[in-house]
């Protein structure tokens, strides 16, 4: 696909609060994502314009995250209501977008704008766009057959597996072959919005304590963990108690799982490899005082570690360095490490959406060539008696499970008891990612 010029985008003279400025700047962003950017990449570029506030940023980010999770079915009705493809390639992303705010995120219960509102505005956002005004026509006229046939369009969009499920159909039919039981749930849950889960720093407050903070101030919550609470509504992180003074950090709730596993004691020496951007290694600093090293293979995501601390008022060493080398330590050995090793993120896809259509069916046997390297590795630099944390953002066994007893086969590694693979889900209080968890101790 061809790049779109942003400057094209920065030249509208829509007003920022309107719909029309918001799903050209989402249009935009969701091309990025279909040229190999990720979502929030591609939202960083279109987030640039002069013109953006707090507001007009979260608007644009919320359709944008809904288009990537109805994108199968979005692109499935293009091709039902269009004669050829639609070019150029944003107008293809203007459409998707806006039938994304027609279908909604369940039903018609829950649209965020008047249908007809979102056609009007997407006819000006056309309009305004040099390399579409030609197409404001043809935009009108897709989006309104579309809401003259939607019960019928709906109905037949069922008989596409891609369409109906809104994944690739690789990524579907890999899902149903290893978890014949449960991959619809697996399924479904990717396609929901994740939760505002928030961690409770222990050293600061209490999760009884905080939730009444939350009950005073509006915020209507439950505790979901021994450290984990969600809330019932999303808040900006700047509107959310004592955020900025280090009461809480948003969290997912089985990624806080990862520091209490290691039982952590004051005066160990920590390794956090592939560290950024640092939530679990705040969370182990909040459990026990101990003498952390933060690493990460991408110098610019130090920057992240560091501020995330800074806001907890804590400390690590913070290394630039290749988890899967050892020319970044100093020869002394670790009594535990936390390996957060590189996979697909397929048991995080409903905070990443984008990902099921940028990964590709071959990149679970590369990334796990990669994490074998790195926990091999890693399991040198552990001190006799010590334990390693293998944990992955991922649902696919050859990241997982099959990583995890391989590693151990290898290293005549004690395997201990730890979660295993734990599914996605958005129970009422299990709602959580898909994160895996294998521990092991040095004979």
């Amino acid at each position: 696909m061809a790049k779109d010029k942003s400057s094209d985008f920065f030249k509208t003279t829509l007003a920022p609060e309107s719909l029309a400025f918001r799903l050209l700047g989402t249009a935009h962003a969701v091309a990025r994502v279909e040229e190999g950017q990720s979502l929030p990449s591609a939202l960083a570029s279109v987030f640039s314009h002069p013109k953006m506030d707090a507001a007009t940023r979260g608007a644009i980010q919320d359709i944008a995250y809904l288009t990537e999770r109805k994108l199968g079915l979005c692109e499935f009705l293009i091709e039902q209501l269009t004669r050829q493809p639609p070019s150029p390639p944003l107008l293809k992303t203007l459409l998707a977008s806006s039938l994304a705010l027609l279908v909604g995120e369940n039903d018609e219960a829950d649209l965020k704008y008047e249908p007809y509102t979102t056609v009007d505005q997407a006819v000006e956002a056309a309009a305004s766009e040099g390399t579409l005004v030609r197409a404001k026509g043809l935009v009108n006229a897709v989006l309104r057959r579309f809401l003259r046939e939607k019960e019928i369009l709906l109905e037949k969009s069922n008989l596409s597996l891609t369409a109906k499920w809104n994944y690739p159909s690789w990524w579907i039919k890999e899902t149903r072959r290893i978890y014949p039981k449960n991959w619809e749930s697996i399924l479904h849950v990717g396609n929901t919005a994740p939760p505002l889960t928030l961690r409770v720093n222990k050293r600061k407050t209490t999760v009884e304590g905080y939730l009444a903070d939350l009950e005073a101030a509006g915020h209507p919550a439950t505790a979901i963990g021994p450290y984990a609470i969600r809330l019932d509504n999303p808040l900006p992180v700047y509107r959310i108690p004592g955020f900025s003074e280090g009461l809480v950090s948003v969290q997912d709730a089985a990624a806080q799982l990862a520091a209490p596993l290691l039982e952590l004691q004051d005066g160990m020496r920590v390794l956090d490899a592939c560290a950024a951007p640092g939530g679990k290694s705040g969370h182990m600093l909040e459990m026990a005082d101990i003498d952390l090293h933060a690493l990460d293979s991408e110098p610019e995501r130090l920057k992240k570690i560091d501020e995330n601390l800074t806001r907890l008022q804590l400390h690590a060493t913070i290394m630039a360095g290749d988890a899967s080398k050892k020319n970044w330590w100093d020869g002394n050995a670790f009594d535990c490490i936390l390996a957060d090793v590189p996979c697909t993120a397929s048991g995080i896809i409903r905070r990443h959406p984008d990902i099921r259509w940028l990964r590709r069916p071959e990149d679970a046997k590369e990334l796990a060539v990669i994490s074998a390297r790195i926990l091999d590795n890693l399991w040198e630099l552990l001190k006799p008696g010590g334990k390693l944390l293998l944990a992955t953002c991922s649902v696919w066994p050859l990241e997982s499970e099959w990583q995890a007893d391989a590693f151990a086969k290898r290293n005549n590694a004690a395997r201990l008891d730890a979660p295993g693979q734990l599914f996605p889900t958005s129970d009422k209080l299990k709602d959580h990612d898909g994160l895996f968890y294998a521990l092991f101790k040095k004979q």
